[in-house]
């Protein structure tokens, strides 16, 4: 593991009435260990997964791509400050890393093929193919083996909003296959059993008031599925 824990400190929240600083598992979850190569973060939307994924990616200063800004109706000035509130734990110091995000990945694979018009050779990273050409699934899959190649830590927020179960089942292989060479680590928010089923991996609940490790057959997204199954 390169990130062993995130200490959360209430002392350095700038309010407690705003966003995110009010949701009440940020005010009331103190320390987040990071045990295991692959971390899940798994609970109902609004719970917080992806708001404290990206406060813990942008602590460890790694770069999340926003593709093109644009205006929002209401600003919340307090948004962006939680990173200002973690305290973070390295095993031998700070690693390079990645955010991955299906929402904003599109903009990304446009902004590539755009470089690649004058970088031909870029395109060998991802498998010699246009990101932009191919499905968004196998364009993510591209992605996911030439940066996940990397040493570093790596976050990824709902990939599974891109894929097929069949393709989830090949980012499940890629996950377990990269997580034994011990150099990548990965912490994902995630609503897919087919993805938290991968071997060894630590699960997060988000569903109370504070972080709590659960066990995969007791999420309530493994719950759901298979009470639908057994009853469709």
């Amino acid at each position: 593991m390169h990130l062993t824990r995130v200490i959360v400190q209430p002392g350095r929240f700038p309010t407690p009435d705003a966003y995110p600083f009010n949701l009440p598992l940020v005010q009331r979850t103190r320390v987040i260990d990071f045990p295991t190569p692959v971390t899940f973060f798994t609970g109902e939307n609004g719970t917080g997964k992806s708001t404290l994924l990206e406060a813990i990616c942008r602590c460890c200063r790694i770069h999340i791509w926003e593709g093109m800004e644009r205006r929002q109706y209401q600003v919340n000035r307090y948004e962006k400050m939680l990173p200002e509130a973690l305290d973070i734990q390295w095993a031998d110091g700070p690693v390079p890393g990645s955010f991955f995000s299906p929402e904003l990945f599109r903009n990304f694979s446009q902004l590539v093929d755009e470089w690649a018009v004058s970088s031909p050779g870029l395109l060998d990273y991802f498998g010699g193919r246009s990101l932009v050409t191919q499905s968004h699934g196998q364009s993510c899959m591209a992605f996911f083996r030439s940066i996940y190649a990397v040493k570093g830590l790596h976050f990824m927020d709902e990939p599974e909003a891109a894929l097929s179960p069949k393709t989830q089942l090949r980012l499940l292989e890629l996950l377990t296959q990269m997580s034994r060479t011990g150099h990548a680590q990965f912490i994902i928010s995630t609503h897919s059993p087919i993805l938290m089923a991968c071997p060894q991996a630590t699960l997060y609940s988000f569903d109370n008031e504070s972080v709590g490790r659960i066990s995969y057959k007791e999420t309530q997204h493994y719950q759901v599925y298979k009470t639908f199954f057994e009853t469709v």
